[in-house]
């Protein structure tokens, strides 16, 4: 997990590096991810044995705590829906793509996990869900 994290980091810094605009790198960020999410639906379908999920509500939980887990090694929770039950936030404890990572000032504008997002709507897309997925609150 260590030399996940790591390599991570080594990554965004030469995003960073190369485009020298956060908001570039967070968009580069989320198109590795949903590139990645793509990929992962088939390989966590296939694993996980689940079944179809019943509404967008079951999908939101098996994401958190199914798929989450399967790929990062936690589990995030879902705190709460917008009152249309259309909108959810994740809260992922423990990230273990922030282990190590202390932003400076001049990067706060960085969403460093982006790539969590980016995976989020390739693998639901694949199921055919179109999602927007963003950062509310990072490091």
């Amino acid at each position: 997990a260590e030399l996940f994290t790591m390599t991570y980091g080594a990554l965004v810094t030469q995003l960073i590096k190369d485009y020298d605009d956060l908001e570039t790198v967070n968009e580069s960020l989320d198109t590795m991810g949903y590139n990645i999410g793509l990929r992962v639906c088939d390989e966590f379908l296939s694993k996980s044995q689940i079944s179809s999920c019943k509404n967008f509500q079951e999908t939101a939980q098996v994401v958190a705590k199914m798929g989450f887990k399967m790929f990062l090694g936690v589990a995030g929770t879902i705190p709460g829906w917008s009152d249309d039950q259309k909108e959810f936030d994740i809260e992922l404890r423990g990230n273990p793509l922030e282990r190590f990572v202390e932003l400076p000032e001049t990067h706060m504008k960085l969403h460093y996990s982006n790539i969590l997002c980016g995976v989020i709507r390739g693998a639901l897309e694949m199921i055919q869900l179109r999602v927007e997925c963003r950062i509310v609150k990072d490091r």
